[in-house]
């Protein structure tokens, strides 16, 4: 059986960070699209359906809680699983996106290579 390789959309208004991610991703053999900022990355979504959503939460335009409650208030995205990966964190940013949001993980920045592939890898073993 050969091994669908998966999408992963990184929403992201910085673009170091998204080549960063791209990065660490595609060496452990994901497909990575990044897209600057979050009305971008909305139109990104929609257009592709990723197996996977790693969302900034801060960014100018559309921040990343509005692009998380637009996914999922749509029926054909509202199943993508979402990790944040942040620079809020603060332990009440953390408990709002895990317990009230129901994201999948949250990374807060900076993290290591081995904490970003652990929480996709955790996604995608389910």
């Amino acid at each position: 059986m050969v091994k669908k390789e998966k999408k992963v959309i990184y929403i992201e208004d910085e673009p170091e960070m998204i080549d960063l991610v791209t990065l660490i991703l595609n060496r452990k053999g994901f497909t990575v699209k990044g897209a600057n900022g979050g009305r971008e990355g909305l139109d990104l979504i929609k257009k592709e359906l990723p197996d996977l959503v790693l969302l900034d939460l801060m960014m100018p335009d559309v921040d990343g809680w509005d692009v998380y409650q637009q996914m999922k208030a749509e029926e054909k995205t509202r199943k993508i699983p979402v990790i944040v990966i942040t620079a809020k964190a603060q332990s009440i940013d953390k408990v709002l996106g895990l317990h009230i949001a129901k994201v999948e993980a949250y990374i807060s920045k900076p993290f290591t290579p081995q904490e970003l592939i652990d929480s996709v890898d955790k996604i995608f073993s389910k």
